[in-house]
């Protein structure tokens, strides 16, 4: 499957949360999409419906593919620990997933971009791959002649801070201190039940 392209307020309003980003379609629309709209009858869903729709929302959520979403889950089930938090942790330490964090873009697609057209430096080299699974200490920077983005410089002056990357505003230098803990990632994902779904 091709990485999707199709309207998000529609995959927004399927899980009816703002998996990317604010989103005035789900205030307007606080339902699933379908032709019947909000009158249109659902039956209950199934054990195996409500595990893929966590797998479906945290793909969409993190802009993996399906394989590469099924590799992480291999790497994550191999490693020490809880499968599930392991899983959030390396989507987590996913290049783009990073620049989006330190606040060099304000979307995920936006970072995979930047990334893309080799705008961004992981220990001073230039890498245009966003699957890149950062480790613990990496430094991510803005290049030289991208300092003066101003789409960069426009989502650095609304940046959030997080506790595992520290960010140098002065040289556009971020780095990657350590995977984060379950509770301080923000996503609203059961990643519980997308265990039990590759766990069939």
């Amino acid at each position: 499957m091709a990485r999707y392209t199709g309207p998000k307020s529609k995959i927004a309003r399927r899980f009816r949360e703002p998996i990317f980003g604010p989103d005035k379609a789900l205030d307007k629309k606080n339902y699933k999409p379908g032709m019947h709209g909000n009158s249109r009858r659902r039956g209950k869903q199934s054990e195996y419906a409500i595990q893929l729709g966590e797998k479906q929302k945290a793909k969409y959520t993190y802009g993996v593919l399906e394989r590469q979403f099924a590799n992480l889950f291999d790497k994550a089930a191999s490693k020490h620990g809880i499968t599930g938090e392991n899983l959030l942790k390396f989507l987590e330490a996913r290049l783009d997933n990073t620049v989006f964090r330190l606040g060099i873009s304000t979307t995920r697609d936006g970072a995979r971009q930047l990334v893309s057209h080799k705008h961004i430096l992981v220990n001073g080299d230039v890498l245009n791959i966003p699957s890149h699974l950062l480790k613990p200490g990496d430094v991510v920077s803005v290049r030289e002649q991208s300092k003066s983005l101003e789409n960069v410089n426009n989502s650095l002056s609304k940046r959030k801070s997080f506790n595992w990357l520290q960010w140098d505003g002065d040289s556009y230098t971020g780095t990657f201190l350590t995977y984060p803990e379950r509770e301080e990632i923000p996503e609203k994902i059961k990643e519980q039940l997308i265990v039990e779904l590759y766990s069939k």
